[in-house]
């Protein structure tokens, strides 16, 4: 079973950047599709961006896209997420998805906090 560990999320003031990491152990992360989701006070956990396994491949939210990169290293069974030009609205809890749908494998880390200042 794979768990999932995120990192690096904190305060930030608007206008500031912040790189959040996903480390994985107990499994290769090398046949899974890995995304960042958020989920805000009140609110439905969202997508924020997704790659693929071999990282050829990127989704974003409309919402992130231009400020945010999401990126893999299958070597360090690591997948990143770099926020730039943070708003209020980033405010979140992140978290880290491994997806492999050909084995109905889901999971999830245990979250980060970010939190943005205006």
């Amino acid at each position: 079973q794979v768990q999932l560990v995120e990192s690096g999320g904190g305060l930030v003031r608007a206008g500031g950047s912040l790189t959040l990491s996903c480390t994985a152990s107990g499994g290769t992360l090398n046949k899974y599709i890995m995304g960042w989701y958020r989920q805000a006070p009140g609110k439905e956990r969202d997508i924020v961006a997704v790659i693929s396994w071999n990282g050829n491949s990127t989704y974003y939210a409309d919402s992130v896209k231009g400020r945010f990169t999401i990126s893999r290293d299958n070597a360090k069974n690591t997948v990143s997420l770099q926020m730039n030009s943070l708003k209020p609205e980033d405010t979140a809890v992140y978290y880290c998805n491994a997806d492999r749908p050909d084995r109905r494998e889901d999971y999830w880390g245990q979250g980060t906090q970010v939190t943005v200042s205006s």
